[in-house]
């Protein structure tokens, strides 16, 4: 079974830091690349990040220069550090394997809530 388990957010002031994880299992982590995605209330979920098998990164333009995606293959872990955070940046924050414009897993997890007070 696929398994995309997210973790490490939490409540912090505009302008920390929080970096998040997204443990895989049930697929060949290391081929694939990953994403970091985000819903807010009342608005779209939208990519955020993108790292690719071979260490490639994009990001959301609002976030670049902020956010950092990185991988650990031995871990089969995508982390998201998220530096500079702004109140707009709330949301829940999930991972997926990026396809194009859409993802490879349409089991969303849980998620993980980031909220940025001003």
């Amino acid at each position: 079974q696929v398994q995309l388990v997210e973790s490490g957010g939490g409540l912090v002031q505009a302008g920390g830091s929080l970096r998040l994880s997204c443990a895989a299992a049930g697929i060949i982590f290391s081929s694939s690349p990953m994403g970091w995605y985000r819903q807010a209330p009342g608005k779209q979920r939208e990519l955020v990040a993108t790292i690719g098998s071979g260490g490639s990164t994009s990001y959301l333009d609002s976030v670049k220069g902020r956010f950092t995606i990185s991988r650990d293959n031995a871990k089969n872990t995508v982390y998201l550090q998220m530096n500079s955070l702004k109140p707009d940046d709330t949301a829940v924050y999930y991972c997926n394997v990026p396809m194009g414009r859409v993802v490879r897993y349409n089991n969303w997890g849980q998620g993980t809530q980031v909220t940025v007070s001003s």
